[in-house]
């Protein structure tokens, strides 16, 4: 997908504080033609959130809006399961829109990228966690001796890094510290950040599924075989490479579409990656929510993500109320694929599968 698919960006909500900042400046700078529109919180602005119409332009809400906020609440969350940390994040929404996301459940009903101006705040805070925090005394799954911190929890940085230098100066940051990796998953390819040395301090983590599963379910995403050929060219410009294997979806033939997409990844891949590789496995969640919004812009996709007759409710990490594959029906699927992964990848690690 080229940029100016993806991104058209011709309105700008801003906080005036961002604009006041250098960076907020700089992206202001990107599209000097954009109306601009200030707004007193870059959150729930009312036009692109809140209001159930917006489903039926979710998609072009995505394209042409952009918001420029300054992050207010500085903390690194503990995480344990994909990284040690979530780092205060540099943006907030996707110009992507997967079917499954969990950012709108919380942002409304379109979730355009916000970018927030306030990097060097940031970043310092980031910095002064990392030394709290010491040397890792205990190696873990997450990672046997940095402090892993997700920079990109609520958004794709592969993305974001085409929207300002935020990303940039985040696997600067982390390239200057000897205890922390920076960590982020990502369903586009970004080739711009080949070029940014970062020296094993930062994990680039892949997102696969199935290629006839994300033709379905990854709208605007770069197609799974464009990310899998990217992946030596990410190993060999310093990036430890993982990859995420989610959302596992449920239904007829899955699990022979896995094994393809498994024989593929074996053949579009080198020594190198295959020599540090481990992978995610997190099975599909969901919500009632987001299921009656794709409803009304996707609803083909609702076929496969809502099936009542295998889920059951589920309170979310973050305070959420979804619905999962129900228990006992979810532990069986984990098992046959993680034997499958055995079986075909031998050398590709799981770090955890739920």
């Amino acid at each position: 997908m080229t940029t100016r698919t993806l991104l058209d960006v011709r309105r700008i909500y801003l906080e005036p504080a961002a604009a006041e900042l250098p960076r907020g400046q700089e992206v202001l700078a990107r599209w000097p033609d954009a109306e601009r529109v200030e707004v007193a919180s870059h959150w729930r602005i009312p036009e692109l959130a809140g209001d159930e119409a917006n489903a039926a332009r979710w998609v072009r809400i995505k394209t042409e809006a952009l918001v420029l906020g300054v992050k207010k609440s500085l903390t690194a969350r503990p995480n344990g399961r994909s990284s040690d940390f979530v780092a205060p994040s540099t943006a907030n929404g996707c110009a992507m829109a997967c079917a499954y996301c969990y950012v709108p459940r919380r942002k409304g009903f379109s979730n355009p990228v916000t970018v927030f101006a306030n990097i060097e705040q940031i970043t310092r805070y980031t910095a002064r966690h990392v030394a709290r925090q010491g040397v890792k005394q205990v190696p873990d799954q997450v990672d046997p001796q940095a402090w892993v911190y997700d920079i990109g929890e609520n958004s794709d940085c592969s993305v974001d890094a085409r929207l300002s230098d935020n990303v940039h100066d985040l696997v600067a940051l982390f390239r200057g510290l000897p205890t922390a990796k920076a960590s982020f998953a990502t369903k586009h390819v970004n080739r711009d950040l080949l070029d940014w040395d970062p020296q094993g301090r930062t994990r680039v983590r892949f997102s696969l599924m199935p290629d006839s599963d994300s033709r379905l379910l990854d709208v605007r995403t770069d197609r799974v075989a464009d990310r899998i050929a990217a992946v030596d060219d990410f190993v060999a410009a310093g990036y430890e490479v993982h990859v995420n294997l989610s959302p596992v979806v449920v239904r007829d033939g899955w699990l022979r579409d896995w094994a393809q997409l498994l024989d593929d990844l074996a053949a579009g891949t080198g020594d190198a990656f295959k020599a540090q590789a481990a992978a995610e496995v997190i099975l599909l969640t969901h919500n009632a929510d987001l299921h009656e919004v794709n409803l009304r812009w996707h609803p083909k996709a609702e076929q496969l993500l809502w099936t009542p007759a295998t889920q059951e409710a589920k309170r979310s990490q973050t305070g959420g109320d979804n619905v999962r594959y129900r228990t006992g029906f979810k532990g069986a699927r984990v098992r046959e694929l993680t034997d499958l992964i055995a079986e075909r990848t031998p050398w590709l690690r799981v770090r955890y599968a739920f």
